[in-house]
């Protein structure tokens, strides 16, 4: 779809000369014109509020629409109401689409105020917008089930018809760019309008884990990758044997980060514990053995939530250019913060041209909401783009505890020591600074590494050990 409804408000006031307000026929803010005018009295209460809560109140809603707004077909002038909340006199244009009103465009009204020229020239504007209001509603209204079979479709014949029905009901605007949000957990009994998203053309509610493109998507060599991706041998990233031996094929992918891990400038805290190291970090080796010292400061672990299931919100909305992502980015951090909760995350995909790729921007929308989640240091709305190693890990089994060596590890009763291998492992080995970030004595790393060898049965001194414990920790957050 062409145009943009922030140019054409921003086209309206640079006519008109005051600050214009577009709003859709329920009275909600859909983008507004800059104000940079000294006239401190332009930001009435009433705008203000409209661009703050992006909604007007009852009472003035009720006293614009006592002036037959909805009906008229040009612009109205409405007086202040002090006792209604507006304060300047305004004047509506409406915004229609073959005889139906789909918004309004508010002006603040002032001497000599604009012309009849002027306010001819701007309902031709309107007349702009409420094109593209009409092929947003038309586009947003009934495409949730399209949308849907688009992102649940097996990969084949199927999905080539899902996309056909999505790409007819979407018109010229299918091939348009394009980027996939997901917002997760969404709990509301159904998607909200896409009307009242600026720039959204089609939302569906998913299930969590229901379909290809929700719980591993089929790439184009019948390969599956993704959350659900099966651990059987040649199938997908989370191949290969359960033991030691299955972080082979990840070792080579992984590169520096697998060598960082063995550590660096400081020894690490596994050779200390086998007394590889010189005198100073001998007493600490013979004493890693001994039990943990009563009332060491240990912090509380967090709570690794890996339960999977639930509902997302899927969302595709059109973006101007590649690099003009705000539009997803406002769509996402809107409905994530509608659906309430310190725990839903959203995670934008990358931009795509047209919509034969929705499956894979699918899963990397919902790789990234979990990021999000996992990492606060992402979110609460992560892109594809950011997420670093979580692209990778993302496209592992579902369960992290797939492979033996670290499922005992990953037990609720063995929180603490999860905690601290991670931690070891994001410290690239070196025990001081772990022991430092946990607020820990060296003795009670030491103890507490040599209780995450017994249970998994690894050697923290191999980098394939260290990469598939460091990989299962962090996969388990997801």
């Amino acid at each position: 779809m062409k145009g943009d409804y922030q140019e054409l408000v921003d086209e309206l006031s640079a006519l008109l000369s005051v600050p214009a307000t577009l709003e859709n026929r329920d009275f909600g803010l859909i983008a507004f014109g800059a104000h940079d005018s000294d006239d401190a009295s332009a930001m009435d209460p009433v705008r203000t509020r409209s661009i703050l809560t992006r909604k007007s109140t009852p009472a003035v809603r009720a006293w614009f629409e006592g002036f037959g707004i909805a009906r008229a077909t040009g612009p109205v002038r409405i007086p202040a109401a002090p006792e209604a909340g507006v304060f300047r006199d305004r004047i509506c244009l409406p915004v229609r689409h073959r005889g139906i009103v789909l918004g309004y465009v508010w002006l603040l009204d002032a001497e000599p105020g604009p012309t009849q020229a002027q306010l001819a020239a701007a309902m031709e504007v309107t007349a702009r917008i409420g094109t593209l209001l009409a092929d947003e509603e038309r586009a947003g209204a009934d495409l949730s089930r399209e949308f849907r079979a688009v992102l649940t479709a097996e990969r084949g014949w199927q999905y080539d018809m899902a996309v056909a029905a999505l790409r007819s009901a979407l018109g010229a605007d299918a091939e348009g760019l394009h980027a996939v949000v997901c917002v997760t957990p969404w709990q509301q009994d159904d998607a909200p309008s896409a009307r009242s998203l600026p720039g959204v053309a089609a939302l569906c509610t998913v299930e969590w884990g229901a379909g290809p493109a929700a719980g591993g998507a089929e790439d184009r060599t019948g390969a599956t990758v993704g959350p659900g991706a099966d651990d059987r041998p040649g199938r997908g990233s989370g191949s290969g044997t359960h033991d030691r031996a299955g972080a082979t094929a990840l070792a080579g992918a992984a590169g520096p980060s697998a060598r960082s891990a063995a550590g660096g400038g400081e020894r690490t805290a596994a050779a200390s514990r086998r007394g590889a190291s010189d005198g100073a970090d001998a007493p600490a080796a013979r004493s890693a053995r001994r039990p943990e010292p009563v009332g060491a400061d240990v912090p509380a672990a967090p709570r690794r939530d890996t339960a999977r299931g639930g509902t997302a919100l899927a969302i595709l909305v059109r973006l101007r250019a590649a690099d003009a992502f705000s539009p997803a980015l406002t769509a996402a951090d809107r409905l994530r913060t509608s659906a309430g909760g310190e725990t839903v995350t959203a995670g934008v995909a990358a931009p795509r041209r047209g919509l034969a790729d929705l499956n894979t921007a699918w899963l990397e929308a919902t790789s990234a909401a979990r990021a999000a989640r996992a990492q606060t240091r992402l979110g609460p709305v992560a892109q594809w783009s950011d997420i670093g190693p979580y692209r990778m890990l993302a496209a592992l089994p579902a369960n992290p505890a797939h492979a033996p060596a670290v499922r005992e590890l990953l037990a609720p009763s063995h929180a603490e020591l999860a905690r601290t291998a991670e931690v070891f492992l994001d410290h690239a080995g070196q025990a001081g600074r772990t022991a430092a970030a946990l607020g820990i004595h060296r003795q009670t790393l030491y103890y507490r590494l040599s209780r995450v060898e017994q249970l998994t049965g690894l050697d923290l001194d191999v980098g394939e050990d260290r990469l598939l414990l460091h990989m299962a920790l962090k996969a388990s957050r997801l």
